[in-house]
């Protein structure tokens, strides 16, 4: 544990009032969960005694506690490139490439971008929870490219989490999808939820599920083969895009999962055609605007110009 208790007296006005509420208000540089793991450890005190989370204290009690320990992240620190679109004392911008898995687990190997978050920032990563752990609060598919934020400082990591929760961020992607939309732009508002046979998948349900709203415009089209558009998400469901695209029979351009059908198609396509392209966010710590682009991959202009290379008569 540390070697340095805080402590605190119970103020005026206060009758009975739940402890771990009463140190979350005065202590607001802790997050609650880190809070919590102090009191499940019996690190919060009374006169000697431990409390636990849910036990009252009133005024002119002395709370004593200390925060427990940071605990390593088990995965080593691998030397990988990567490319850093923004970087700070609290903040780090990175424009994942495709293929690259973000946390690791079963099947992956040594190539995450975790792995190569704690080689590059050498240990100066959020501890929320009393773990040492990039903090990343939003994740991309393996097959995704462009723009992930990852906290380098707790206060980074609350104020990400709070602005992806109540949704104060743009986030738009790009994506190539098979055919063109009747329309120049719309709005998708299907409930996402698991497949019920598929398991890996997700699907839009006719009862259940949770609300999403995906917005989109045309960009570029290659009529009838494929249409760029760019994509504005309102919520953040698991392959959100993916599904809500595919369930207006425009799928993914390399999405079999979801429809899109790779030998009726001209030519073959690398992977998933989805890029995070731009988020758009007040910096969680200093409040200062930040609009953070990543720009388009080789493998999505190379697509791009195999659709503008094919034979006028067959557009």
């Amino acid at each position: 544990m540390s070697a340095e208790p805080q402590r605190m007296v119970v103020p005026d006005g206060v009758t009975r009032q739940r402890a771990d509420k009463i140190l979350a208000a005065h202590f607001p540089d802790h997050s609650r969960t880190a809070l919590q793991r102090a009191f499940d450890a019996g690190l919060v005190l009374v006169a000697g005694r431990a409390l636990g989370r849910n036990d009252p204290v009133s005024t002119g009690d002395t709370i004593e506690f200390t925060m427990p320990d940071v605990v390593a992240f088990k995965v080593r620190a691998v030397e990988i490139p990567l490319q850093i679109l923004f970087e700070d004392e609290h903040l780090l911008a990175i424009d994942k490439p495709a293929g690259m898995v973000v946390h690791p687990g079963v099947g992956t190997r040594e190539d995450t971008l975790v792995h190569a978050l704690l080689a590059h920032c050498h240990g100066s990563l959020s501890g929320i929870g009393g773990v040492e752990r990039p903090g990343i609060v939003h994740r991309l598919d393996r097959e995704t490219s462009g723009v992930i934020l990852v906290a380098k400082s707790d206060a980074a990591h609350r104020g990400l989490a709070k602005a992806f929760a109540s949704r104060d961020v743009v986030k738009e992607y790009l994506a190539l999808v098979a055919g063109v939309p009747h329309l120049a732009s719309g709005s998708i508002k299907k409930a996402i939820a698991r497949h019920a046979t598929k398991r890996h998948r997700m699907a839009t349900p006719t009862e259940g599920g949770r609300p999403s709203h995906t917005d989109w415009r045309i960009e570029k089209s290659w009529p009838p083969h494929a249409t760029l558009l760019r994509c504005r998400i309102h919520t953040g469901r698991t392959h959100q895009i993916r599904v809500h695209l595919s369930s207006e029979r425009h799928p993914l351009l390399g999405d079999p999962i979801y429809g899109f059908k790779i030998g009726q198609f001209p030519f073959a396509v690398p992977r998933v055609m989805l890029h995070a392209a731009r988020i758009a966010i007040a910096h969680p710590v200093t409040d200062e605007a930040l609009d953070i682009r990543a720009p388009l991959p080789k493998d999505f202009n190379a697509a791009m110009a195999a659709l503008a290379a094919l034979p006028a008569a067959k557009r």
